[in-house]
């Protein structure tokens, strides 16, 4: 299993605008293959902070599987814009 690990820095104001968004980008995400399960944590101190903690089978099912697929575009045009800079991802087993 792989631990991959996105910190996210919303736009300020902006957060609750992803939350919403990102209701409806989770339904996504849980459907790819390899996928095995997330959590959005909000962060205390910084208000437009979180992190994005998501589990995968193997690092393929997330480099290749899940950010080449045409479900990923979707994912992008739903969040990315939010982000201000762009998340660093890193992968951990």
């Amino acid at each position: 299993m792989i631990l991959e690990v996105a910190t996210l820095h919303i736009k300020k104001g902006q957060s609750k605008a992803f939350e919403n968004a990102f209701k409806k980008a989770k339904v996504i995400i849980t459907s790819m293959s390899g996928y095995i399960s997330h959590e959005l944590k909000k962060c205390i101190e910084q208000d437009d902070k979180y992190i994005l903690l998501v589990n995968w089978k193997t690092i393929e099912d997330h480099e290749i599987g899940f950010r080449k697929s045409t479900e990923y575009q979707e994912w992008k045009s739903l969040l990315h814009h939010f982000y201000e800079p762009f998340p660093i991802v890193e992968h951990y087993k």
